[in-house]
């Protein structure tokens, strides 16, 4: 299998559509994400982010389309499958358990046993503690805190590093920054740059456009379930970004510069 260049998408999607009965969640979407890059995915709500999500994780099968990985068609029937390639992601809700420490909840259904088939603990630890390393999180003190016991920031610090520690090389993050104060966002933001520098590609799906002209190299705009464009983030304004998402009606946006309307084709 070859291995994807900076400028090859690792992750391509192509005509994707899905409906559920008589309604119509996506239609014909193209995507692509490309390892070392954050693509960002944005629309208003109804606009079919998270049905895409699911179909590339393995949670609904696309009614047609192709999926794309490293060059080759691929199916996915399950989230397993998505597993197997190397896609991971990382919901809303996190998926922790907060009865459970970090090393359990980073192991979680994966626990790894030694030769008697006990669960091999010190592996388990050093493992979780390399991760955390490596993605330079710093501010949960002990692996064995219950998460029960961590902020938000630290929270989803915890489950993005469970999803980069199965070998993965796609890394899509729901909303990753919501409902957390400035300082756990910024921890988090800082923590989807690093994903991108270590060579992931990582896919970012959130409404708040300061984050994602923050940290993104690209954004692809879905709307009514189609893929109305792709942004070069340097080449565009939020305002522009808005238009796009509102189906090209100029909108005045709090806290954004008004900017001469431009149209959407």
């Amino acid at each position: 299998m070859t291995t994807a260049s900076a400028s090859t998408p690792l992750l391509e999607l192509h005509g994707i559509s899905k409906s559920f009965g008589s309604v119509q969640a996506l239609s014909e979407v193209d995507f692509e994400a490309r390892a070392g890059e954050v693509m960002a995915l944005v629309g208003d709500n109804g606009a079919g982010k998270s049905t895409l999500i699911k179909c590339v994780a393995g949670i609904h099968a696309a009614d047609s389309g192709q999926i794309v990985f490293d060059g080759q068609e691929v199916n996915i029937h399950g989230p397993k499958d998505a597993a197997k390639l190397g896609i991971e992601v990382v919901y809303q809700d996190l998926a922790l358990c907060d009865n459970l420490d970090v090393v359990q909840n980073m192991y979680l259904g994966r626990e790894a046993h030694d030769v008697l088939q006990r669960l091999n603990e010190p592996q388990m630890e050093y493992k979780t503690a390399e991760t955390l390393k490596s993605l330079a999180v710093t501010t949960i003190r002990s692996t064995r805190q219950l998460v029960a016991s961590l902020s938000g920031g630290q929270r989803q610090s915890v489950a993005v590093a469970r999803a980069v520690m199965w070998n993965s090389r796609v890394v899509i993050l729901d909303e990753p920054t919501a409902a957390l104060g400035v300082s756990q966002t910024r921890q988090v933001l800082d923590l989807v740059k690093r994903l991108a520098q270590q060579g992931l590609a990582v896919v970012l799906i959130s409404h708040n456009l300061q984050d994602i002209f923050e940290v993104a190299n690209r954004i692809t705009v879905l709307r009514l379930g189609r893929s109305i464009a792709v942004y070069e983030r340097d080449k565009t304004t939020q305002q522009e970004l808005v238009q796009a998402i509102t189906a090209g009606i100029p909108t005045k946006v709090a806290g954004i510069a008004e900017t001469a309307p431009e149209i959407v084709s």
